[in-house]
């Protein structure tokens, strides 16, 4: 089939009962190819489903983003700009334009995997959009506050935050206006679906957690011996809504070992407040090295008003508990009181409380494990390939 999923289509009106198998050309749009994280392990499995699939983007890193090699990378007019890989939140005006600058004629699905402006993708009737949406565009919406207060840019978090809020009554018109592109969603959360139905007033067709590679991180071994031991751990990008600030003056107060894994524009002002007790790996890790961090920890810390959390669920694959935020995609993943502890506040005092109900707590690794398992690549794999061949035999395609 050359690499194209098969489609069941119907012949003449949308009641009939006649399918015919054909061939449907696929593309894939995301945001920003210029980093690492969750997002970007849901672009690696839709490629082992549709492996020809090109991958649209406003910008493209290369040295940044290697794991994109396996793709044909297809930029905007944005990648001409020379900082636009690394401070794109300076052109809030232009991104949008340049997904809608696109042309995506010679393609049957288009599946935008999104938390800001890919879905402004503008597709004609015989091209299907559907969109895995991972949140709708944080700093218009659920992150907007903390991004007008924190915009995480140095020296030119001044400007863009001055530009956000004269700009935000106008591309927050232009979100919706994009919001309403997709044929369907599909959230990575039941948090992101409620936002989605609050924010875009649109029907989420499906929620579909995100893949993990759960088997892989069961029987990982780790490649080096961890220095020490006992730690509680975190494993973050080091940016403002993240909230890994509270963490450190949470561990600092109880002078308990907090190891915070990952890099980002906050890393200077968090190694600021950070105590005695505070270590920073902001180096690249390969995932045999990470599983040696989740392996000799204590549990692992979350703030965030996360859309799901990928690392949680990694964590919990390797039998450690989970400490986190109550109210985010988070809770979807854990057990509160059987595989971690969920705290009600994003607060110093709410997370303290937590911990001290961990110490007294006595949380299985196998319960851990098996509630990881839930949540593995092939399940999403699978769960993908079924909604794509539903909504298709629902009569709903138009090929």
């Amino acid at each position: 089939m050359g690499g194209y999923p098969e489609f069941y289509h119907c012949i003449g009106i949308p009641s009939c009962t006649q399918y015919i198998i054909i061939n449907v050309k696929v593309a894939i749009v995301y945001d920003r190819v210029n980093k690492w994280g969750g997002a970007e392990r849901v672009l690696l499995a839709l490629h082992e489903l549709y492996k020809d699939a090109p991958l649209y983007t406003a910008v493209y890193d290369k040295k940044r983003a290697s794991w994109a090699d396996v793709f044909d990378v297809r930029p905007s007019f944005l990648n001409k700009i020379p900082f636009a890989s690394t401070l794109h939140e300076l052109l809030p005006a232009l991104t949008p334009f340049a997904f809608e600058s696109f042309s995506f004629d010679e393609f049957d699905l288009v599946i935008s995997v999104t938390s800001a402006e890919a879905k402004n993708i503008i597709t004609k009737p015989h091209t299907y959009h559907l969109c895995y949406c991972l949140t709708p565009t944080r700093f218009l919406w659920s992150g907007y506050d903390q991004y007008l207060k924190t915009p995480g840019l140095g020296i030119f978090s001044g400007i863009a935050g001055r530009m956000l809020e004269k700009l935000a009554p106008i591309l927050k018109v232009w979100d919706r206006i994009g919001a309403s592109r997709p044929d369907v969603y599909i959230a990575i959360s039941n948090r992101v679906k409620d936002r989605i139905q609050t924010y875009y007033k649109r029907r989420v067709e499906k929620v579909i957690y995100p893949p993990v590679d759960t088997l892989e991180f069961i029987h990982l071994k780790p490649s080096v011996k961890a220095s020490n031991t006992g730690y509680f751990l975190t494993v973050s990008r080091l940016v403002s809504y993240k909230k890994v600030a509270l963490l450190i003056r949470a561990c600092n107060e109880l002078k308990v070992p907090l190891v915070i894994v990952g890099s980002g524009r906050e890393e200077r002002t968090l190694k600021i407040i950070a105590g005695n007790t505070i270590t920073f790996v902001t180096n690249h890790l390969t995932e045999k090295e990470l599983v040696s961090y989740y392996d000799h920890c204590r549990a692992f810390l979350y703030a965030a008003d996360e859309d799901f959390g990928i690392a949680v669920v990694e964590v919990q694959a390797r039998g450690k508990p989970v400490i986190a935020y109550k109210q985010s995609g988070v809770s979807e993943s854990v057990i509160d009181g059987r595989t971690g502890i969920l705290f009600e506040r994003q607060s110093v005092e709410s997370i303290k409380k937590a911990i001290d109900v961990f110490e007294h707590s006595s949380i299985k690794p196998d319960d851990c494990k098996n509630q990881a398992a839930l949540f593995s690549k092939k399940r999403f794999l699978q769960e993908i390939k079924n909604v794509v061949q539903e909504l298709v035999e629902e009569g709903r395609k138009n090929l």
